[in-house]
């Protein structure tokens, strides 16, 4: 199984005024995906900004690629993690929130190609 983390999702009180700042700052382009989502999209490790502020949240969330979306799910539950945020689909894949075993909030997303 090939697995590593591609990307990293801020929450943001203004996913704008996050974008601006990145952009002036690192000369990153976003792209939207909707009114309170962007994200840069190099194909590298990119940057997700997110308005999207719940209790299934973190302030940083690392988000690991994965083939396989619902087997990792079950490894990981299996291994004494905990999902937080069921599986959802978004443009371009699929996606779900667990907590590891030390509390800490990760994403794994399976690439979802269109043709």
């Amino acid at each position: 199984m090939r697995a590593r983390i591609n990307y990293l999702e801020l929450t943001s009180a203004s996913t704008g005024r996050s974008k601006a700042f990145y952009t002036a700052a690192f000369g990153w382009d976003f792209t939207d995906f909707g009114p309170d989502y962007s994200a840069t999209t190099s194909d590298d490790t990119d940057l997700g900004l997110t308005g999207e502020v719940d209790a299934e949240s973190a302030p940083v969330l690392p988000v690991i690629e994965v083939t396989g979306l619902e087997v990792v799910r079950e490894i990981i539950i299996a291994q004494g993690g905990q999902v937080v945020k069921p599986i959802f689909a978004f443009p371009g894949g699929r996606r779900f929130h667990f907590r590891d075993p030390d509390g800490h909030v990760l994403g794994a997303w399976e690439r979802v190609e269109h043709g």
